[in-house]
């Protein structure tokens, strides 16, 4: 049966996003459990969806690309431990303005923080200004690399 070469990876990379929608789910449904209430419509509920949706499908990508190329489970893992660190260094647990200079300027320009900003004032209905089109541009930026250099990989190990 002729298919695409790459419909295996797509696969992969589909069924992740599906299990971390699954675990975002529970997140939610938790926070809202302990109390967590956002005034916030549907549409802006849509966009966060849509942002972490497409965070996440960026970021399997990236994973792919390292699973596809460490010769050991353990040299995957250990390609995530830089990712691990993003929100530790953005606005998700305190603002950037608090930062020392130079930790700052790292936080104000990476993708998490403005991926963050952009949630927070969705969810809390302040005005999003261009937060939300500086985190969709990392995120399709992000995908599209990602996944050029996924396939190149991919083509080059089959």
């Amino acid at each position: 049966m002729p298919i695409s070469r790459s419909a295996l990876l797509w696969g992969h990379v589909l069924t992740s996003l599906v299990s971390n929608a699954l675990s975002l789910i529970v997140i939610i449904l938790v926070a809202l459990l302990m109390g967590f209430r956002s005034s916030a419509g549907i549409m802006p509920w849509l966009a966060v969806v849509g942002i972490l949706a497409l965070f996440t499908l960026a970021l399997t990508w990236v994973a792919a690309i390292a699973g596809l190329s460490a010769k050991t489970i353990e040299g995957a893992s250990a390609f995530s431990y830089p990712l691990i660190f993003l929100p530790f260094i953005s606005s998700a647990f305190v603002p950037t303005e608090s930062m020392p200079s130079v930790v700052r300027a790292f936080a104000d320009i990476q993708p998490v923080t403005s991926i963050v900003n952009a949630i927070r004032a969705l969810l809390t209905e302040q005005p999003v200004g261009n937060e939300i089109w500086v985190a969709l541009a990392w995120c399709v930026g992000i995908l599209i690399v990602a996944y050029f250099f996924a396939m190149r990989v991919y083509k080059n190990r089959v």
